[in-house]
């Protein structure tokens, strides 16, 4: 194809890069093709990354064209769900779009101005998604702040994204907002979403007094705004939850948003409503890209619904949720899922010799099936089924679910394979905010356990400097790339090169058949004193396998002359805050027995003071180095923590992920009395670490 630049230029298209050879001498040598692909300033366009045909081809839309479209064909269809006290409430397409056309004349009213943010800090609610869908209808940015944030970090999102209107969820949100309120110039007006107001203040409106404000203005002002919208234009900042430094605004197109929801929903074969209609349930993290792209975008393209779950579902009630939604696909954190593989190990602990071994013996049927995914089905296959795994299925909600999916950080191959037993396989995708969510997705008829899966059709990906075994930095490259950071140009061009490809900062490797496998981060990378790359998490994944006991690891090594280790125990979690209680869960408890040691707190285990405890935890981290590739990668000191890692504590993100620096800092005396040097007189030079 003689695809020239004007041509491009004229239809906010470019070529992919396996075309741009074509492009040859037509480039203008001056401008490199990044510069046409990317813009740090909120209200730049881009140039489209259209492809000639299949998923790349497919038309661009804005989000009203895209949610417009939903409501014609599935307008009478719930849309949305939630519980109030014992009832459930809906609402369907119809409503909704009416909905949140109210609450952009509402914005507008209130004074929100093009490509200023609308700040939303709660928990996961249609009012929620009303705010973020009007926000962008109304042209302005949607913008999610995680619940977790400090005022301050509140206060730098807003600010960022000169918020004009923040909508919080209630009394304790609205508090960290009024604390910074004076050190944010563009900040209108607060709505709080649920609850009733404690105090009346000027510019903090209810949601229904929001709603009324909208309900009777004429449609014109909002109508030619989102005539003006179009598809390469930013409606979306996501806050990358920076694991360091500030967190940087991903902006995301129309585009990125409805061709990622529509090449996601064909891809995964998700029904559409007039078929059969896909039901999710709504609780990570919605400032967060996954969640927002499951809940909200892929949803709405297919027609189906989303129920809310509590607030409290991380903390144990999501499954009371799943049961009775009973939701058709299903995405959960690893952490999610890990939690509720501990459960079912807690309950089963529990149950009677007889149910133990059918379970047992049904696990290694379901495992054996699914790992040698054979056309006939084995007869016991067919019996487990009965005996075992529908029960399970109908105890997690999981019974009419046929997607159940993983992202968001690196799962242990125990987990999967224990789902797999169960006859429950979760597949693993992957991406980052910088792609709109996903980039590769497994599949039933494409799965390998440990990869996450092959790309969606429209994309692309290159393996950047791969090594012997063809290991290198995973770029990507399609319309799910995001348009750039909001007003930082410098960190833009660090994650686009010239070519336009997205730069991951992941490590791994494409094997013959188009599966995809995650082997690190590069900026996880351990790089010992000795110069040798340790990727950290198959050593750590490693160590929880062979110590059931452990809940969290962290290697340490960074310029170090040899590997520790920071060790946290499965315990009971407090309920109201999520944090860590020392008290031990029923499974650990049980594992403990079996050592033959009476510990029921972690207090009685941390540092050392169990010798029989110490003693498995050693002989376990012994088997993982057995299996070392070198010596430079065996564990030689480890320490027990005194409480495990959590999201209040600091140590985990809003996605359950580990947030190594912050570790580092915290436990510093810890890791500092790994490398104290025991000096023996007779070799004063001693390096090499006690045994």
């Amino acid at each position: 194809t003689n695809l020239s630049l004007s041509k491009a230029h004229k239809s906010n298209t470019f070529p992919s890069p396996s075309q741009l050879t074509c492009l040859g001498k037509q480039r203008n040598p001056s401008l490199s093709l990044s510069e046409y692909l990317w813009t740090s300033s909120g209200d730049g366009e881009v140039r489209l990354r259209m492809g000639e045909s299949g998923f790349a081809s497919e038309p661009p839309l804005t989000v009203d064209q895209m949610f417009k479209t939903a409501v014609e064909r599935f307008g009478s269809y719930t849309a949305l769900g939630w519980k109030e006290g014992e009832q459930t409430k809906t609402i369907n397409y119809q409503e909704y779009y009416q909905a949140c056309r109210t609450a952009a004349k509402s914005f507008l009213k209130l004074g929100l101005e093009r490509y200023h943010g609308v700040g939303i800090l709660g928990f996961n609610s249609a009012e929620w998604f009303i705010s973020d869908i009007a926000a962008i209808l109304a042209g302005g940015f949607a913008v999610g702040i995680y619940t977790t944030n400090s005022p301050d970090a509140c206060q730098y999102v807003a600010e960022n994204c000169k918020a004009n209107i923040i909508v919080v969820e209630n009394h304790k949100q609205l508090q960290k907002i009024l604390q910074v309120q004076d050190k944010l110039p563009h900040l209108k007006a607060i709505i709080q979403y649920k609850d009733a107001l404690k105090e009346k203040r000027p510019n903090l409106y209810t949601w229904t007094e929001f709603m009324e404000l909208g309900r009777d203005e004429p449609d014109t002002k909002l109508d030619d705004i989102i005539t003006l919208q179009k598809p390469n234009q930013c409606c979306t900042l996501i806050y990358t939850s920076g694991t360091t430094g500030q967190p940087k605004g991903v902006m995301l197109s129309h585009d990125n948003l409805t061709w990622t929801a529509f090449a996601v929903g064909r891809y995964v074969r998700l029904a559409e409503a007039t078929k059969s209609q896909e039901i999710v349930v709504s609780y990570l993290p919605l400032s967060h890209i996954a969640a927002q792209m499951v809940d909200i975008w892929v949803t709405m393209k297919v027609g189906g619904a989303t129920y809310f779950a509590q607030p409290d579902a991380l903390k144990g009630s999501l499954v009371n949720t799943m049961r009775e939604v009973r939701p058709t696909a299903f995405m959960g954190v690893p952490r999610v899922w890990e939690k509720m593989q501990e459960k079912m190990k807690s309950v089963g602990a529990k149950s009677s010799t007889v149910r133990r071994k059918v379970a047992v013996w049904a696990k290694g049927v379901g495992l054996q099936t699914n790992l040698s995914k054979m056309n006939q089905m084995p007869m016991n296959y067919r019996l487990a089924k009965k005996l075992v795994f529908k029960k399970v299925r109908k105890a997690l909600g999981l019974d009419r679910c046929t997607k159940c999916y993983t992202g968001a950080a690196p799962i242990t191959k125990d987990t999967l394979e224990f789902f797999l037993s169960l006859d429950i396989p979760v597949y693993e995708l992957y991406g980052m905010s910088e792609s709109t969510g996903p980039h590769t997705i497994s599949l039933p008829d494409a799965f390998r356990l440990t990869s996450v899966g092959k790309l969606i059709p429209g994309c692309e990906t290159k393996i950047n400097n791969p090594d012997e075994e063809g290991n290198g930095e995973i770029c990507f490259w399609g319309r799910h790339v995001f348009m750039g950071y909001l007003n930082q140009a410098d960190k833009t061009e660090d994650a686009l090169d010239t070519e336009g490809w997205l730069h991951s900062g992941d490590l791994g490797k494409q094997d013959d058949n188009g599966f995809l496998f995650i082997t690190g981060r590069i900026k996880e990378l351990i790089i010992t004193a000795g110069g040798e790359n340790i990727p950290p998490v198959p050593i750590e994944d490693a160590v929880k396998e062979a110590v059931p006991l452990v809940s969290n690891a962290m290697l340490i090594g960074d310029k170090r002359k040899f590997l520790a280790m920071l060790l946290t125990i499965k315990c009971q979690v407090n309920g109201d805050t999520g944090a860590p209680e020392d008290e031990l869960m029923p499974e650990a408890v049980e594992l403990c027995r079996k050592l033959g040691s009476n510990a029921m707190r972690v207090s009685e285990i941390a540092g050392g003071r169990d010798p029989v405890i110490h003693a498995a935890i050693q002989e376990g981290i012994n088997r993982v180095n057995e299996k070392a590739t070198s010596n430079a990668q065996r564990i030689q000191k480890w320490t027990i923590l005194n409480q495990d890692f959590s999201i209040p504590g600091g140590e985990l993100g809003p996605t359950m992920k580990l947030k190594r620096p912050v570790v580092m800092k915290m436990y510093k005396e810890q890791v500092e009395n790994f490398y104290k040097e025991v000096v023996t007189p007779s070799t004063p030079d001693n390096s090499m670490p006690p045994k």
